[in-house]
């Protein structure tokens, strides 16, 4: 038997689905298969679905569940069908599995665990790869009493002769002999189906034109194409993206980033930029670095996607955050730093101070929303320089400068230029050169030495408030 499944390039209703299992949270390769499969299922105008793939019933959680959820929804990840769960489709995977020994494509195999181990090692004594022999197909145990002892498992009749194939979206052509595949437990004894049948099951009741995951399911795709064929069903057409591994081009780990989706939102990057950067893990649109939702949903058409593993770079998500966040309209920055704020334990309508405006100043040098928070929080929290640090830019020339400055500003109207004014008109009154007021004034106001422009960042702040900071220390 060969099989080589083909899908129209354009095909009328484009179905595709995100199937995580609920052991753990969704994490940066999970997202990236999600965003490949709903990007692609919005470029042709089609159906996205989500599929809850629980069946581990030990390590499947609730928790993990509601993380998945929650981690597509921060992403905007909409699917237009589900999420469907497996462990709730268990009559419907008995159905099958019944029909199927019925007629034959499935047969029940009564090999003990001990069995099994014993055939292995008598293959690898010969050189052969360990596989079951097919003992109990039934054309091999005519005239065998199944034990009475042993409780079977069922497994699919796999055929013998030819090879499955399929053109993979990512790989192109790959082909697997049958010969190499065993037959394959599809329920175990205690009567559960097992995962590549239950894959296979919902693929064909949901209608799935087209599967992209990780290419470590590569080896599971003939296995799925030959039960769906014996059960006369569509076959998808599959693309088998490379893994993400770190900057030193090891397995993504935690180190590397490989945390929850939702950490992402705590350490304050943007859901967009993370997209941006996902969509460019493993996939291209010439020379683009930066591009909006719309345009991959424009470009995603499944070419371009790379063969070779991609690698995960923290400072290059930083540098794309950043970019956002410049884009970001004041106002829209100013609500996604509030809760920020809040945890800090600031409240910027105790001194009146104007959010929106605050972060159309500190973006450009933010990477993050948590480093925009951190700015903005600056200005209102009361500064506590080190003695260290007042010793070494608070110079009595300096300080009688600020002093002087404190006076001047008193009673002047409170605008940027104005204040602009007064520090050019101190600098030049005292013969300094701007470091040594501009450093000193940064530090007995905000209680550091770098910040955006002093006259910017003052303006900020409620004139008595600057005047009574620069008196606590001069």
């Amino acid at each position: 038997m060969t099989s080589t499944p083909t899908a129209p390039s354009t095909p009328s209703v484009v179905r595709t689905r995100f199937a995580p299992s609920p052991t753990g949270f969704l994490h940066i390769g999970g997202a990236r298969t999600a965003l490949f499969s709903w990007a692609y299922a919005r470029h042709f105008g089609g159906e996205f679905v989500l599929r809850i793939e629980d069946t581990d019933v030990e390590r499947s959680t609730p928790e993990a569940v509601e993380a998945i959820l929650q981690g597509m929804a921060w992403l905007d990840l909409a699917h237009d069908e589900g999420p469907y769960y497996q462990m709730r489709r268990m009559d419907r995977y008995r159905e099958v599995i019944g029909q199927m020994l019925a007629d034959g494509r499935a047969y029940h195999c009564y090999c003990t665990p001990a069995e099994l181990d014993a055939m292995r090692e008598a293959q690898r004594a010969q050189g052969l790869k360990p596989r079951y022999d097919g003992r109990w197909r039934p054309e091999n145990a005519v005239g065998r009493t199944p034990p009475a002892d042993v409780r079977p498992v069922v497994r699919f009749r796999n055929p013998v002769d030819g090879s499955v194939t399929w053109n993979d979206l990512v790989k192109g052509p790959i082909t697997f002999a049958n010969a190499e595949l065993d037959d394959l437990i599809i329920a175990r004894s205690d009567g559960t189906p097992t995962y590549n049948f239950c894959v296979v099951v919902d693929d064909w009741d949901m209608r799935i034109t087209h599967v992209i995951r990780g290419d470590d399911h590569v080896n599971n795709t003939p296995r799925q194409i030959n039960i769906l064929a014996a059960l006369g069903a569509a076959v998808p057409a599959y693309g088998h993206v490379p893994m993400i591994h770190g900057p030193d081009g090891q397995k993504l780990s935690k180190r590397h980033g490989a945390v929850s989706v939702m950490q992402y939102d705590d350490d304050g990057y943007l859901p967009e930029a993370i997209i941006n950067y996902l969509a460019r893990l493993g996939w291209s649109h010439g020379d683009d670095e930066i591009f909006s939702r719309e345009q991959l949903v424009a470009w995603f058409d499944g070419s371009h996607l790379s063969h070779s593993p991609s690698q995960f770079d923290v400072e290059k998500l930083k540098w794309l955050n950043n970019q956002y966040l410049r884009q970001c309209a004041d106002a829209d920055l100013a609500a996604r730093v509030a809760p920020r704020l809040a945890r800090r334990g600031v409240d910027p309508a105790a001194l009146g101070v104007d959010v929106a405006a605050a972060c159309a100043l500190f973006k450009d040098r933010a990477q993050t929303l948590e480093e925009l928070a951190d700015g903005v929080a600056m200005l209102l929290a009361s500064p506590e320089p080190s003695p260290q640090d007042l010793a070494t830019h608070l110079q009595p020339v300096s300080r009688q400068a600020l002093a002087d400055f404190a006076d001047a500003i008193a009673s002047i109207d409170w605008q940027r230029d104005a204040i602009n004014a007064a520090i050019k008109a101190t600098v030049a009154a005292h013969k300094l050169k701007m470091p040594q007021f501009g450093l000193p004034a940064r530090l007995v106001v905000f209680g550091r030495t770098q910040t955006p422009s002093i006259d910017a960042v003052l303006a900020l702040l409620p004139r008595d408030e600057v005047v009574a900071r620069i008196r606590r220390h001069v």
